[in-house]
């Protein structure tokens, strides 16, 4: 995944309104989107390394975003927008499932009425749903988390999963760390037990859950090493 236009680095001030930071620049303070509604438990110290990039969209009222945080000298890649792309790739290039040429390959596949997953390959079989999600989170050494906070959407996302496989779907839930420090990845329960114990039951219902972090190049972000899951 190549960014829009070249990073551009700077220093934390504060994070406001859940979209919004304030970054140093130089002698000057830049206004840029912050493209993550999540907690961004442990990222947002004043004075931490970002590198952000300028839009060609003349149209946005922030011409800024935000990319990557800087803690304690490892990067972590924010935007969520951008992990469905790093896994695309991935998935194109064979790195995550085998898909054969003549499977076909859906982003943002409707499931029902109310649930969009985030791919779908279809296959001589019923065919596989996956939903993707973003991870920053590492409170303890070499271990990636999910969630940093409640999240009622990653519930949905499991209950429609399941609803999937009761219908003959293969399911998959990816979490892809934008970190390069992490070794293995774990549900926080402490933050969202429910989602811990619902997922655990997932588990036994055949979701398969595969992890993977990412590599920062100088111009993006890709797929790196398959993470080791602890359950």
């Amino acid at each position: 995944m190549i960014f829009e236009n070249k990073l551009i680095s700077g220093v934390l001030i504060k994070r406001y309104k859940r979209f919004f930071v304030d970054i140093k620049v130089q002698n000057k303070v830049i206004t840029a989107h912050c493209p993550n509604t999540g907690s961004m438990m442990g990222l947002l110290k004043n004075g931490n390394k970002v590198w952000f990039t300028e839009t060609n969209d003349s149209t946005r009222k922030l011409k800024y975003t935000l990319q990557i945080i800087e803690v304690d000298g490892k990067k972590v890649g924010i935007n969520t927008h951008l992990t469905n792309k790093i896994f695309y790739e991935a998935l194109l290039n064979g790195k995550i499932i085998n898909i054969k040429k003549t499977d076909v390959l859906f982003k943002e596949k409707k499931f029902n009425t109310n649930t969009r997953f985030d791919f779908f390959i279809k296959n001589s079989g019923k065919g596989t749903f996956i939903e993707v999600k973003n991870v920053t989170l590492s409170r303890f050494k070499n271990i990636a988390e999910f969630p940093d906070a409640v999240t009622e959407r990653g519930l949905k996302h499991i209950n429609e999963l399941l609803e999937a496989k009761k219908r003959g779907f293969d399911i998959y839930l990816a979490f892809i760390i934008q970190r390069e420090d992490c070794k293995k990845f774990k549900i926080a329960d402490d933050i969202d037990p429910k989602y811990k114990k619902l997922l655990t039951f997932a588990l036994k219902n055949k979701l398969k859950v595969i992890c993977y972090d990412c590599k920062f190049l100088s111009k993006g972000i890709i797929i790196n090493n398959k993470i080791n899951f602890i359950k």
